[in-house]
């Protein structure tokens, strides 16, 4: 397996449309990476006293408008 320090020296090493199709491979795989986690947080009731404390704001009128 390649260390990070081997990885970092062949991304520098790239050209820039390659550069460009890992970027994007790596924001999307952290995006779904992201979205699994708050999912299995959903799912483990984790966000629960944030989704009340959130509508107790909106019933409340506690909030602006963009």
């Amino acid at each position: 397996m390649l260390t990070l320090e081997q990885i970092e020296a062949a991304i520098l090493k790239l050209p820039p449309d390659e550069f460009q199709h890992l970027r994007q491979w790596f924001l999307d795989l952290d995006n779904r990476r992201w979205d699994e986690q708050l999912e299995k947080d959903i799912a483990k009731g984790r966000l629960e006293d944030l989704a009340q404390e959130a509508l107790a704001d909106l019933e409340a009128r506690h909030y602006r408008t963009i």
